[in-house]
């Protein structure tokens, strides 16, 4: 449930009491419920001016606790009623003047997000987003997407639209490309992937064929489970070899 904001996008104050924080404090803060946030994504929120820290006198940002609260409020958003920023926005500027907000019920699009299957084994159906969507959830533009799948990041699915993970990956294909990672850069990344999802695929496979559904449903299970070990491996095996080459 959102709570009040005490002060708007535009306040930029923190009353005497207030605890200022640093950026990284306040990264710190959010990856508890937000892991995949980062600095990138903080700033990208400022300069949308949807929060304003203060400013120190060497031009350093600093939090209070309403900003930090406001920035879980519009991760949640995201997260959880898959809302562009522009309606974000509008729904902080409707809490800062008291009034009563609606929100689209949480589940559908963030259940999507996460990935979960239905209990039968088999994928849900209802899983594509249009391109205006899409540029709009994960705030990029025609160009940048074009260019992306010109590359083979991102594709439709059969049929028209695409999967609600490209959102995700649209994000984070634009926050590496913040720090000079181009997509001729991530082609490798991409096929790395395909390959690993390959081989999990067959591990899973004779499972997924199974006539129990309740096999069926196991197969999903597992499948999530190695997706989500195998992610931790190659994030072991990043962190391993980037500590090895500066040391």
């Amino acid at each position: 449930m959102l709570r009040t904001p005490t002060g708007g996008a535009g306040s930029g104050t923190a009353t005497e009491g207030d605890r200022l924080v640093s950026i990284g404090t306040v990264l710190n803060q959010l990856r508890d419920e937000f892991p995949e946030v980062t600095i990138s994504k903080i700033r990208f929120l400022e300069a949308e001016g949807l929060v304003e820290p203060r400013r120190t006198a060497s031009g350093y940002r600093k939090f209070s606790p309403q900003d930090v609260e406001r920035l879980a409020q519009i991760l949640r958003m995201q997260r959880d009623h898959y809302l562009p920023l522009k309606v974000i926005r509008e729904h902080l500027d409707a809490l800062a003047r008291g009034e009563q907000v609606s929100l689209p019920a949480p589940g559908r699009r963030g259940e999507l997000l996460d990935g979960p299957w239905e209990q039968d084994g088999e994928r849900p159906t209802a899983t594509r987003i249009g391109r205006a969507e899409l540029l709009a959830a994960a705030e990029v533009t025609e160009a940048e997407l074009t260019e992306w799948e010109s590359f083979g990041l991102l594709a439709e699915v059969r049929g028209g639209g695409y999967d609600a993970e490209a959102v995700t990956v649209a994000r984070l294909v634009a926050d590496l490309g913040r720090f000079g990672l181009e997509p001729r850069h991530l082609r490798g990344v991409k096929a790395a992937a395909d390959r690993e999802a390959g081989l999990l695929e067959q591990m899973v496979a004779p499972l997924r064929r199974h006539r129990n559904p309740q096999t069926r449903a196991h197969a999903e299970a597992t499948a999530k489970e190695l997706a989500e070990l195998s992610v931790r491996l190659h994030a072991a095996f990043v962190q391993t070899a980037l500590g090895i080459r500066l040391q």
